[in-house]
C-alpha cells in the first residue's frame, strides 16, 4: 500500500499566456487602426454636410473656386478654415480685390436656418461677387 502525504499539482500557464498575447495583439492592432482613420489626409480635409438634394445640377468646373461652407451647428468655414462673419467678410473682400473675377461656391447643410444662407448671399452681394453657385447633390 502506497501512503501519499502530499499531493503534486503541476500548474501550466500556457493557456492564460497565450490568451494574455492574443488579447495584447487585439488592442495593438484596434488602437493603430482607429488612429490611421481619424488621421487620414483624406478625412481631415473634408468637411461632412448633408447638401440639399436638385434635380438639375451642374458638375463643378476646372477653375479655382472660394468654398463657403455653414453646417447644421451654425459653424462657418472659408475654404477649410473656421471664421466669423466680420472675418468672413474682410477675407473674401481681400481676395475679391485681388481676383475680380472670383468665383464662390455655397455649401450650407440642408437644415441650415434659411436666415443664415441669406446673411451671407447678403455680404457677397454687397461685395459685388457676381460669380456665385449654390452646392446641392444629385437626386
Amino acid at each position: 500500500m502506497k501512503i501519499s502525504g502530499k499531493r503534486s499539482y503541476m500548474l501550466s500557464l500556457e493557456s492564460v499566456v497565450m490568451t494574455d498575447i492574443v488579447l495584447n495583439m487585439f488592442i495593438f492592432f484596434f488602437i493603430s487602426f482607429s488612429l490611421l482613420y481619424t488621421f487620414e489626409p483624406f478625412r481631415a480635409q473634408r468637411l461632412d454636410i448633408k447638401l440639399p438634394k436638385a434635380t438639375n445640377t451642374i458638375p463643378m468646373g476646372e477653375e479655382e473656386q472660394l468654398s463657403i461652407t455653414l453646417t447644421n451647428e451654425g459653424a462657418l468655414y472659408l475654404g477649410k478654415e473656421s471664421v466669423t462673419i466680420k472675418d468672413l467678410k474682410s477675407m473674401i473682400s481681400l481676395k475679391h480685390k485681388n481676383n475680380p473675377r472670383l468665383s464662390v461656391i455655397l455649401r450650407a447643410d440642408r437644415l441650415v436656418r434659411f436666415k443664415q444662407v441669406v446673411n451671407i448671399l447678403d455680404i457677397l452681394s454687397g461685395l459685388g461677387i457676381t460669380r456665385l453657385s449654390i452646392a446641392a447633390a444629385p437626386e
